[in-house]
């Protein structure tokens, strides 16, 4: 743990130069952070430095290194409060978020969402045995996959987790588990809506092609069998469409497809409680993204699902959602030391900085663009365009294109926000080089949460055979 020095002298920031033309303020919106370019409690000390969590970030750099993570816990508690106030005000039903926590998967994330009183969903053992790690009860997890282990099956049917069936082959492994299981599997049915929506090709899964999800012309067909399945229990139907969707007319839409499934669910005598209608809200990256707000993404879900059910003349059922980049995204940045510098005339200046595609994947894989400033200068005038490079041998290594910064030497730190979701949990050791550690800043205190790891530490599960021993 560590205390931020001259944390408590904030003043109020200046506007802050960022990618485009326009300059943004830093974002302290409590009631909607997906909003916001950066954490709620950025803030610019009497130095002229950055701070989040009443942490300049400077000093984080000095005393854990980069490249670093850094999660602000007010944003993320904000954001999990704002999910929940809206549902408790807007459903007139029992409601839960569930925290996708493939979005930043850690023991400390868990055990924050788990005291906010949100659920998790996981897709993986190792998700799962994180979130049990970090004290969510079983009984608010919930585990997702389309090609689940009968290990990973195993472990969530013994802990009492609730089991994502996403294609008979799910059904078809539980069933061989069935004898050894001490209580039924409590089940959801994860089908494909058949709805499209604006965003990435790679992240949506509510159109019909799709890997996710049983055919919605199955979907009969599956309920009939498990209604033979003494060792089955449905309790709840599972949907998604996509990710970082700023339209909420496909949420809408998809209400009345689920409430036509509950509606057969029922009918064909499956006790089934709980509509999950996945997560999607996006955030803003940049200053021209202009996402919905928590609260009229929730509202905008609420009411279609309430509406559709009267429609139906069907019992409310719990409303579930499945928020992960809303919830943790503009939580979290990342500290880069800048290094090397490229002029080509009349053409681009590069930026190196010292992490790239291995803790950032989403720009080579998404075009993805980020919002980034000098972390010591955010106020300076950005007199300069270059291009953000990482360190990886790879020519698509580029963290940001084109950017609008202050003029940076080497030694500078570099401060790229909204990197709360899928940066860490997509990290990779290519180029064999070590992830960086993670903190979790509030009030002036930063807690390491993430330990870095080391050159050696990627040798731990090589195996050299005998016969290829060096000859020393």
């Amino acid at each position: 743990m560590v205390m931020s020095s001259e944390s408590a002298a904030a003043v109020e920031a200046p506007p802050v130069q960022a990618a485009g033309p326009e300059p943004f303020e830093p974002g302290r919106d409590p009631a909607s952070p997906n909003r916001n370019l950066t954490p709620i409690t950025t803030e610019v000390d009497v130095k002229g430095r950055l701070q989040v969590g009443g942490c300049v970030l400077s000093d984080l750099a000095r005393t854990f290194g980069t490249p670093l993570y850094v999660l602000d816990e007010a944003t993320l508690r904000a954001s999990c409060r704002a999910y929940s106030r809206a549902l408790s005000q807007a459903y007139p039903g029992p409601s839960l978020a569930l925290y996708a926590s493939k979005a930043n998967s850690s023991v400390a994330i868990t055990a924050l969402v788990a005291q906010e009183g949100l659920g998790l969903d996981a897709v993986s053992a190792g998700e799962l045995l994180t979130a049990l790690a970090g004290g969510m009860p079983p009984e608010r997890i919930v585990l997702h996959g389309n090609n689940k282990s009968l290990e990973e099956l195993a472990l969530a049917a013994d802990r009492g987790v609730t089991v994502v069936a996403d294609n008979w082959r799910d059904i078809e492994l539980l069933t061989e588990l069935a004898p050894q299981l001490r209580q039924p599997v409590r089940l959801m049915l994860r089908f494909t809506p058949g709805i499209e929506c604006h965003t990435h090709e790679y992240i949506r899964t509510g159109h019909l092609d799709s890997k996710f999800g049983f055919d919605p012309d199955q979907l009969e067909t599956v309920l009939q069998h498990l209604a033979a399945c003494g060792w089955a229990r449905l309790t709840g139907l599972h949907a998604h469409i996509g990710s970082q969707i700023f339209e909420l007319q496909p949420h809408r839409d998809l209400a009345g497809v689920m409430a036509d499934g509950l509606q057969l669910a029922r009918s064909l005598g499956h006790p089934v409680t709980d509509l999950n209608v996945g997560g999607g809200l996006g955030i803003r990256y940049v200053v021209s993204d202009d996402p919905p707000t928590i609260e009229d993404w929730v509202r905008t879900v609420a009411g279609a699902v309430a509406q559709a059910c009267r429609d139906r003349n069907l019992e409310l059922p719990r409303l579930l959602c499945e928020p992960g980049r809303s919830l943790v995204a503009t939580a979290g940045l990342t500290l880069y030391t800048v290094g090397s510098r490229k002029t080509i005339p009349g053409l681009r200046t590069y930026l190196a900085v010292d992490g790239g595609m291995s803790d950032n994947p989403r720009p080579i894989t998404y075009q993805s663009p980020y919002t980034a400033v000098l972390a010591d200068r955010p106020g300076a005038e950005a007199s300069e365009t270059v291009t953000v490079a990482g360190k990886h041998c790879e020519s698509g290594d580029v963290l940001l294109k084109d950017i609008a910064l202050p003029p940076a030497t080497s030694g500078d730190l570099l401060a790229v926000f909204a990197t709360g979701a899928y940066n860490a949990s997509m990290a990779s050791n290519y180029n064999r080089i070590p992830r960086p550690a993670a903190v979790l800043v509030h009030d002036g205190m930063a807690d390491l949460v993430q330990r870095r790891e080391q050159p050696e530490d990627l040798l731990r599960y090589d195996v050299l055979p005998a016969r290829l021993t060096p000859v020393i």
